[in-house]
């Protein structure tokens, strides 16, 4: 496609005004696309709106898929008649222009669980039946991400490498056995991904009714502790204990004498290269999904990535590696068509 000239505002969903701690899929939302449309504005660059986990980045996140589930609107549940969540006391979040995340995250929780209880109980079969489509279409992560967040829970929400052997090595009747022993806390979450792409559909819907394109962002990294490395651990360069032999970062330059160690385990190309980029090619196929345009980040990291053995404390001890990115966007097109 032809990428058509214009111009926007890239402002993450996070820095909206909001009464509700941080900025979500509200009123304010759909205000601000107004605010776009009346200026002329073609464009909203949101960034990454992942699940996030320790640090609160979203360039950090536990699922390469999974939605922000803070970003749910407690205005957009109360159209959908869910109320009994949202009907608590608002808490004082403090400075309105800096988002208290654990304040946030433990407010955003009780209106979720509320609300699930009364979902639960909901006689709507449209609603019921939509539920069900969205497990079914996304049960390719979906599934596996709902479990990682039941076990890490279960284990103090320690990082995947310190879970009991059988459940860290994804033995298949370890696995069965979990999903059986957490299944209320899967549905739980499955609910909570599913008001999250419900809500965050409609203001996609909205943006693009007025003339408005988002544009989101495929950090090129995931972080360790992330369903993403424990499904996939053959794909990342780890020891057999599970831990990283090599972490990303940036050489020294003018800028820092030490470079920068982002500490992201990197990929094993050649694994990915065996079953034609595939996990690749779902994560792009996935975000394209969700917006109009994809942006993706640190693109210099598909030529070539700098590798710094685990355990260094800066970035200086690495080496540069070559990346076979033409390979990759070779299988994407023809996975995807013209990109």
């Amino acid at each position: 496609m032809q990428f058509q000239r214009g111009s926007g505002i890239l402002l993450h969903i996070t820095s909206l005004p909001s009464k509700y701690g941080i900025g979500d899929f509200g009123p304010e939302a759909y205000a601000f696309v107004d605010k776009l449309a009346e200026a002329g504005q073609k464009y909203w660059q949101i960034l990454p709106i992942n699940q996030t986990g320790y640090g609160d980045s979203p360039y950090l996140c536990l699922s390469a898929f999974a939605g922000n589930v803070s970003l749910i609107s407690p205005e957009k549940l109360v159209e959908a008649n869910f109320t009994s969540g949202t009907d608590r006391q608002v808490p004082d979040f403090g400075n309105p222009v800096v988002v208290s995340f654990g304040t946030v995250i433990e407010y955003k929780n009780s209106v979720l669980n509320a609300t699930f209880e009364q979902f639960r109980d909901t006689k709507d079969q449209g609603l019921i039946d939509d539920f069900h489509k969205f497990c079914s279409e996304n049960a390719w992560w979906l599934d596996d991400y709902s479990l990682f967040l039941a076990l890490r829970s279960e284990n103090g929400h320690t990082s995947w490498n310190q879970w009991p052997e059988p459940i860290r090595r994804r033995e298949t009747e370890a696995l069965e056995q979990a999903r059986n022993h957490h299944d209320p806390a899967i549905f739980s979450e499955k609910f909570r991904q599913y008001f999250f792409f419900r809500q965050w559909t409609g203001l996609k819907a909205y943006a693009n009714q007025k003339g408005i394109k988002l544009i989101g962002d495929i950090p090129i990294y995931v972080a360790y502790d992330s369903a993403d490395v424990w499904c996939n651990q053959s794909k990342f360069k780890l020891n057999e204990d599970g831990l990283p032999q090599v972490v990303a970062g940036v050489p020294p330059d003018y800028f820092s004498l030490e470079g920068q160690l982002w500490g992201n385990p990197t990929y094993d190309w050649e694994q990915m290269r065996g079953d034609g980029f595939r996990w690749w090619v779902e994560r792009v196929r996935f975000n394209l999904s969700l917006f109009d345009i994809v942006r993706l980040d640190h693109f210099i990291g598909f030529s070539h990535a700098w590798e710094v053995p685990a355990g260094e404390k800066t970035a200086v001890n690495g080496q540069w590696v070559d990346i076979p990115g033409v390979d990759l966007f070779n299988a994407l097109r023809d996975a995807l068509g013209e990109l």
